[in-house]
């Protein structure tokens, strides 16, 4: 029986966040006796972006989150009693409902790649499937813009994150900012993001604080006097070269060294960054101030970065906008949410979803996500995908199967093997706490410094890092499919 419903813009649920059909589907396992089946699902995405060697797994805490406090209100009952399609008895019993199943995840912040279980969700059938919307958004927005993030800090750059005025919506530029951060980012200029998760605001000033006085000198002269332990000047507002440059030597001679302070820094916001980069260094040098940093900003992004740099230019610092909060240049993630498992007689059945396109055929079965190391340089070798009984030993040869090319025979030595799909969530409760986000940002920065293999972080034609399969995984696979060709 269909109600009337008055849509409300100020309410909110994240719970609510889902595909229409999650719930037409969940409606048919309540009806069909089902609720209670248990079942496996995994997320995990099919290709780097941008052609890239690595991508960065980043949103396990929004997710976490959302796990947490997920449950139905009134409101939201009655919104799905006006669609006059769902059985009543299903309806009462959202309306308790909360998520107790088990959780598995790689920890935020990790290096993954294609075609590895991100997250591993094994539950009741209902919540399983309520959830698969909001697990993509936030698992596939934040691992792009982490790993577009880290593309563009790549060798150290200092990159301060620019772009929420570009951001499609609040939530993508706070979230986007913190992904941002993990991946490298010093900060943001986004001040919700400093409160909500602890990534540092930076900010100078804009254009229009310099066109606010009769001239860019007194502009420059009353920033100074009242921020003169962290001054940095926009030069470009009119003439860099001719006025803007100048008149901020000027400022460093007349207002900061008389009160013993030093300019910590210029910026240029358009022209051409290389050639005035270049002048604008020597001209500052000249006057005194070599320790004056260059910071630039316009349109900038990992490809046009790399070009700066082979045109010898004189930059110390990037403000990254658009193209990094919407990781412009290849913008989807593309991670997917498939079932992998369902319960029959206490006994959990692999299912597989088979293609007429080999990669979109996915892996059956409950699975182990495992990342070898050589012992020696501690750099990663390869990742193997198991299923979740088997155990890799270390002290003899291992063989695994490449499933991309199956017939070379593959086996590795000295290696360190590590579970790298952790338990996060356990019968609906925090399985350990999480960790704080300079731990995350840390154990980023310590993977792609010590264990991720330069020729995999390049640009262009990166290695191509394997993710093999075991003898038994690839074999349930082959199984399987052939099943259901037959």
């Amino acid at each position: 029986m269909s109600t009337s419903f008055t849509p409300n813009p100020k309410y909110s649920n994240n719970a609510m966040m889902m595909d229409f059909y999650e719930m037409t589907m969940a409606n048919a396992y309540f009806l069909t006796g089902q609720k209670d089946t248990r079942v496996l699902y995994d997320m995990f995405f099919r290709r780097v972006p941008d052609g890239g060697g690595y991508a960065i797994a980043c949103g396990l805490e929004s997710l976490v989150d959302y796990i947490r406090n997920f449950q139905f209100y009134p409101e939201d009952i009655e919104y799905f009693r006006s669609k006059g399609i769902f059985d009543e008895q299903f309806l009462q019993y959202l309306s308790t409902y909360r998520f107790k199943g088990d959780i598995y995840a790689i920890p935020e912040g990790t290096v993954v790649y294609p075609n590895e279980p991100l997250v591993r969700v094994e539950a009741d059938a209902i919540g399983a499937t309520l959830i698969e919307t909001q697990l993509l958004t936030f698992m596939n927005h934040q691992s792009r813009i982490a790993t577009k993030a880290s593309r563009i800090c790549r060798g150290g750059r200092v990159i301060m994150e620019f772009g929420s005025r570009r951001a499609m919506g609040n939530d993508a530029a706070n979230l986007g900012a913190r992904a941002a951060y993990i991946a490298g980012a010093v900060g943001t200029a986004n001040c919700l993001a400093d409160q909500k998760y602890g990534v540092p605001a930076l900010g100078t000033m804009a254009h229009a604080f310099v066109e606010m006085f009769p001239t860019e000198y007194e502009a420059f002269a009353a920033y100074a006097r009242i921020y003169p332990d962290s001054c940095t000047l926009l030069i470009d507002t009119y003439d860099v070269l001719h006025s803007g440059l100048p008149n901020a030597i000027r400022v460093q001679k007349e207002i900061l060294e008389p009160m013993g302070k030093r300019m910590k820094g210029i910026r240029l916001d358009s022209g051409d960054l290389s050639y005035l980069s270049k002048k604008v260094r020597k001209i500052l040098d000249a006057a005194g101030m070599e320790d004056c940093k260059i910071c630039v900003s316009n349109g900038l992004d990992e490809f046009t970065m790399a070009d700066l740099v082979l045109q010898g230019a004189a930059i110390d610092s990037f403000g990254i906008g658009e193209r990094l909060i919407t990781a412009a240049s290849d913008p989807v993630f593309g991670g997917v949410y498939k079932l992998a498992a369902v319960e029959e007689n206490g006994t959990m059945v692999p299912r597989i979803k088979v293609s007429e396109n080999e990669v979109k055929t996915t892996n059956p079965g409950k699975k182990m996500v495992w990342r070898l190391y050589n012992k020696d340089t501690g750099f990663a070798i390869c990742d193997v995908i198991t299923m979740d009984d088997e155990t890799i030993p270390e002290e003899v040869p291992y063989s695994c199967v490449d499933p991309r090319k199956p017939w070379k025979n593959i086996v590795i030595e000295n290696f360190r093997a590590v579970r790298i799909l952790k338990p996060v969530i356990l019968k609906g409760e925090l399985a350990q706490p999480l960790p704080s986000l300079e731990e995350i940002r840390s154990y980023t920065r310590h993977q792609l410094e010590n264990e991720v293999w330069e020729e995999e972080q390049r640009l262009y034609n990166p290695h191509q890092h394997y993710v093999n399969m075991s003898h038994t995984a690839y074999a349930l696979k082959m199984r399987l499919r052939d099943e259901h060709h037959t």
